[in-house]
């Protein structure tokens, strides 16, 4: 039989996994969640952390609010419950981990002009796409989004022949690795079609790649159709609050900056953000 002190420090750590794991979900519209009740700071729970990872797979974007300032360490480490860390961007004196990348409006501070190249996936250039990306905000601005949009509902959205022709597609990067990937695949993670590609960073698109009616076609009026068929989907459009801290499920949603996430400081104050991303281990096929 415990005694009353044993028992009382063994009521306190039963409490703080329960409160740990009693956190809330606030699903939004049509993709992803607002997580409430969990400091990431804090030590997680292992039953914890697999909720997340459960959570993050079944609404696809998890948004948690009210988390202060994390660390990049701290950082690095909630993205290692996914896998290991890939870095492969621009090394800012100011970012805080070596897989932690700075971006910012101002040069200073971070990485400029990233994430207004166009719709994309993270590390479409890899051979593996990135599995999953995080993303903290440091300092928000008055304005500046991250939009988002769900991949399996854009397909499944297209009409008919638009969806065949987009399956016959193979998109071959203009950076770093330039194999053939398939536009449009089945997620490793969901079963559920989803799609690997970049509107500002393809060199060209193949046509039956591998048949005897193989044929290359230029990027831009592919790109533009995407562009298009992703403007008629109900787009999340992200406005950063302080505290803010989100886990997406790369392989399921496209995204892209905002453009007044340029901005100039003088207009809409300082941004600084933190991304980790996480390393693949499906290439499309």
């Amino acid at each position: 039989k415990l005694n009353p002190l044993s028992q009382l420090l063994r009521m306190r750590v039963m409490y703080s996994h329960m409160s740990a794991a009693s956190y809330t979900l606030k699903p939004l519209p049509n993709f992803g969640a607002e997580v409430f009740g969990l400091q990431l700071r804090d030590s997680v729970p292992g039953p914890v952390v697999q909720r997340i990872k459960d959570d993050v797979s079944r609404h696809r974007l998890l948004i948690f609010r009210d988390q202060g300032i994390i660390s990049g360490p701290r950082q690095a480490e909630i993205g290692g419950w996914f896998g290991d860390l890939e870095s492969t961007f621009r090394k800012h004196p100011r970012s805080p981990h070596p897989d932690v990348f700075r971006v910012s409006n101002d040069p200073a501070e971070g990485c400029i002009g990233v994430g207004r190249e166009g719709w994309h996936i993270d590390g479409s250039f890899q051979p593996a796409p990135f599995s999953h990306s995080l993303y903290h905000i440091i300092d928000v601005p008055s304005r500046g989004a991250t939009r988002f949009v769900a991949l399996t509902e854009l397909l499944s959205s297209l009409p008919v022949d638009q969806l065949a022709h987009w399956r016959r597609l193979s998109m071959r990067s203009d950076r770093r690795d330039q194999a053939l990937k398939p536009l449009v695949y089945v997620h490793p993670g969901t079963g559920h079609p989803t799609m690997c590609f970049h509107t500002g960073m393809t060199a060209a698109y193949v046509e039956d790649a591998g048949s005897e009616r193989e044929r290359t076609l230029p990027a831009q009026p592919l790109n533009r159709e995407i562009e298009a068929a992703i403007e008629a989907q109900p787009v999340y459009d992200h406005c950063w609050r302080a505290g803010d801290f989100l886990i997406a499920d790369n392989l399921a949603l496209g995204h892209e900056a905002s453009p007044d996430t340029q901005c100039p400081v003088s207009e809409v104050g300082l941004r600084v953000m933190h991304r980790s991303t996480v390393k693949g281990t499906h290439a499309p096929t």
